[in-house]
């Protein structure tokens, strides 16, 4: 399992081990979201399950769904970004959906799952990720959002989190 921060992808066309734990944690909080399973199950679950996660990994990159992966090449993510999202997401949810509520147009319920759960993951990299520069996290999230979420919903999570952003710079400057 990679632990680079280097967050360049290790080969032209491939994800960054950064932007891939990202991927993962989206849709693991989206489970969460909708079964209310424990994160933790939910992770050992995909972490278990290598085949899936190959079969995963191959629908997100656009992969034929019976290429095969060197095993040598399989969990080619942060898995420390990936654990801390696990744990951190959901240990802060109420201070994320609340900053999350106060810039959104709409009640909290009625955000796409998928697009809410990589809101989360933005809102808690600005909030509480100092080491990561908010336009990053923004970027990340909106990247995920073409690759997961509605069509034109990038749109929407780039405009929700860069007020996220500002809200968040004017409470420092203000402190």
């Amino acid at each position: 399992m990679t632990r680079s921060s280097d967050p360049r992808p290790t080969e032209p066309g491939r994800v960054s081990p950064r932007s891939q734990a990202r991927r993962y944690a989206a849709l693991a909080l989206y489970q969460w979201h909708l079964t209310r399973e424990d994160p933790a199950t939910i992770r050992a679950h995909m972490l278990s399950d290598p085949e899936w996660l190959d079969a995963l990994n191959n629908s997100l990159s656009g992969a034929e769904d019976d290429t095969v992966i060197d095993p040598k090449n399989r969990f080619k993510f942060n898995l420390e970004l990936f654990d801390d999202l696990m744990k951190s997401v959901p240990a802060q949810i109420t201070e994320i959906d609340a900053a999350l509520d106060r810039v959104l147009d709409r009640p909290i319920t009625q955000v796409d799952p998928v697009e809410l759960a990589i809101l989360r993951i933005g809102a808690y990299e600005i909030l509480f990720s100092p080491a990561i520069p908010a336009g990053v996290a923004i970027n990340e999230a909106v990247e995920l959002t073409k690759l997961l979420g509605a069509h034109e919903g990038h749109r929407y999570v780039n405009g929700v989190l860069d007020k996220v952003a500002r809200r968040a710079a004017s409470r420092a400057a203000g402190s």
